[in-house]
């Protein structure tokens, strides 16, 4: 490894140790609902993504020398006031964006432009580290209760329905909150952004896949719950239950997966590994060349973060002051 990178890594850590240090009660918090909620479980393989995603450009970044960028510290920045604002009002999506914010502004001062624009997939997808969607679950919720009383009623069975409400033959169905759709529609979101930028060069494409990766989810939910008050008009109600969870819980998403899969497949037109752009690529960028003006020594850019880092904690202590006073 050459001097550059052991200098760039150990700026790096220093810069989590200290941006960390700060964030910290939102990490946990991070963890905790990614261990312990269904709908964040596959946020557990982000890391694990990032770093294959990394990986990938190993012999690439090889040929690159990293260099401390001080304009990178706008990036933190924004992310610890990010995170402030967050901390202050109480609304904890803004507090944990600003925390991984702050994460990858960390990479972009410690390792510059040119190295991070090389690794522009893995950086961006530490978007997918915040747990979101509980916004969305409302409106999932009525969508998926419209198809369901539309095929319902299609299929030949005397349905009323108000809100989330489905009222058959056989008993009253709710479309609850874990019946929404939410999580998987989040999972294959994370998922087709790898998709479309790891197997499609042409935005057309990307654009045309993660469409399709959010509306056939969303309607694949809708028959779901149809499927299920189907079953229970000739079954009963505790039949279809246990046939939902099973059958549909483990089969039928999964088979959804593989039918969006299968209907890309044809288009893919790239390898993983060629992802992004290469060294070549990247010399040729003009606007490259001007933000290199940028560069600092390490010692800098590592007082930097722990200036912000320590004001950060500070405005945030004394914000909690003054909202017990």
């Amino acid at each position: 490894m050459s001097k550059a990178w052991r200098e760039a890594l150990g700026l790096f850590v220093l810069g989590v140790v200290a941006t960390f240090a700060v964030t910290m009660r939102e990490w946990d918090e991070m963890l905790h609902q990614w261990w312990n909620i269904d709908t964040y479980s596959h946020i557990l393989l982000v890391p694990v993504i990032i770093g294959w995603l990394i990986a990938l450009k190993s012999n690439e970044l090889a040929k690159v020398d990293p260099r401390p960028w001080l304009p990178g510290l706008l990036v933190v920045v924004a992310g610890l006031g990010l995170w402030l604002i967050g901390r202050v009002s109480g609304v904890n999506l803004i507090a944990h964006a600003g925390a991984v914010g702050a994460l990858q502004g960390v990479v972009i001062a410690a390792f510059g432009p040119r190295v991070c624009t090389m690794i522009a997939l893995p950086l961006c997808f530490g978007v997918f580290l915040v747990p979101f969607g509980d916004e969305i679950i409302g409106p999932l919720q009525i969508i998926t209760a419209q198809i369901a009383i539309s095929l319902t009623q299609w299929s030949g069975i005397p349905a009323f329905f108000d809100g989330i409400y489905i009222d058959t033959p056989v008993g009253l169905f709710v479309v609850a909150e874990a019946c929404s759709g939410v999580r998987f529609l989040i999972a294959m979101l994370t998922l087709s952004v790898l998709v479309a930028f790891t197997r499609f060069t042409k935005w057309s494409h990307r654009a045309a896949f993660m469409a399709i990766s959010i509306i056939v989810p969303i309607i694949a939910n809708g028959i779901r719950a149809w499927g299920t008050i189907y079953v229970a008009q000739s079954q009963g109600v505790e039949f279809a239950a246990g046939f939902d969870h099973v059958f549909y819980g483990w089969f039928f998403f999964a088979f959804v997966v593989v039918f969006i899969l299968g209907i890309a497949w044809r288009f893919f037109d790239r390898d993983p590994e060629d992802y992004g752009w290469s060294t070549q690529e990247i010399d040729d960028f003009g606007l490259i060349q001007r933000l290199e003006v940028g560069f600092a020594r390490p010692i800098v850019v590592i007082a930097g973060l722990l200036a912000l880092s320590i004001l950060a904690g500070a405005a945030a202590t004394i914000a909690a002051s003054n909202a017990i006073s």
